[in-house]
């Protein structure tokens, strides 16, 4: 070995034990890069608590929200996490059914009483052995996110007050079985439409209705075509925040406390802001000149719980799922 390659070697060798000995300089080569898809808007307030999550771990990850699904396309979250092309994503209940068949039961009308019930369950036993199996598929789920609770809007000038009032009422749902089954079971003639065409839909008397949480019905402005809302809270939505579950399963217990303590604060305040939007939307629409009120639920309940238990998708659900979510106490 010549001198100077000696030398050369030996100022490695100095700068590479300064580099360990110095705190941050190797550790912020290191940091974790999460990159987060979601399909909602810029101005979402789940958008917000994206962003608040991103800042409040910055020290521990680089956290890249990327919004309005410009990263990858809706309904492919879930593969992208497994595949190892994504390291999180806000993934629809619905999707996770699709791989996971059992999941369908979170799916259907009338399973959660409202946001707290819905938190609750996943934090109780039962609530755990639906994240297992997704962690099972590869996914590792962080949380909950609620996004409001589905009502009914029609423009026909009706009084409803149980499913059959609802009888031959052309129901605009999302594409997809699952969708589709939920506007049966709720008493209604479901049918897929565009989410952009909507508005048209409604004005033009193509169909006669759709369903959709209160600020939805505010962001499309529907409530200029329609004449009421029937507050029937047949589902309570949410999407799951999910992050590839071996990628978890790598982080120090120091890094995952950070990520959930960072996730658990965000989406309780998101939860909180969406619960006071639906309530002050209520006088709003009235104010608009809607009729808002609320049914029978209990016969709304009953009917749509009956059309699940007697359809194709109960068959997956785990015995006695049903009742011990429906004991869960908030």
């Amino acid at each position: 070995m010549t001198q100077m390659t000696r030398r050369t070697a030996f100022a490695a060798a100095i700068a590479a034990s300064t580099a360990l000995a110095t705190p941050g300089v190797v550790f912020a080569q290191d940091k974790p890069t999460l990159r987060l898809s979601s399909v909602v808007s810029e101005n979402d307030i789940r958008a917000e608590a994206f962003a608040e999550i991103a800042e409040d771990v910055s020290d521990t990850f680089d956290m890249q929200v990327f919004n309005g699904a410009t990263l990858v396309a809706q309904g492919s979250e879930m593969t992208a996490i497994q595949r190892g092309n994504l390291e999180m994503g806000l993934v629809a209940p619905q999707t996770i059914a699709e791989q996971i068949p059992e999941w369908s039961i979170v799916t259907s009308a009338y399973l959660f009483d409202d946001a707290d019930h819905l938190k609750a369950t996943f934090q109780s036993d039962v609530g755990q052995e639906l994240v297992a199996m997704a962690e099972e598929a590869g996914v590792h789920v962080l949380a909950p996110v609620y996004f409001g609770t589905r009502q009914v809007n029609l423009v026909p000038e009706i009084e409803v007050t149980t499913p059959e009032d609802l009888d031959g009422i052309t129901l605009r749902m999302p594409g997809g079985d699952a969708w589709q089954f939920l506007g049966e079971a709720i008493g209604a003639n479901p049918t897929p439409l565009a989410y952009a065409e909507v508005y048209t839909a409604l004005q033009t008397g193509a169909i006669d209705g759709q369903d959709n949480p209160l600020p939805n019905d505010y962001n499309m402005k529907f409530y200029e075509v329609t004449s009421q809302i029937v507050m029937t809270g047949h589902l309570v939505g949410f999407d799951v925040l999910a992050i590839s579950a071996d990628l978890w399963k790598s982080f120090t217990a120091e890094q995952q406390e950070t990520l959930q303590t960072a996730v658990d604060a965000a989406i309780d305040k998101s939860t909180q802001r969406h619960l006071d939007r639906e309530a002050e939307l209520v006088q709003f629409f009235k104010d608009e000149g809607l009729r808002v009120y609320e049914p029978d639920r209990d016969a709304f309940r009953e009917y749509a719980q009956q059309k699940y238990l007697e359809s194709k998708f109960a068959a997956s659900w785990p015995e006695g799922m049903l009742d011990r979510i429906s004991a869960v106490t908030e």
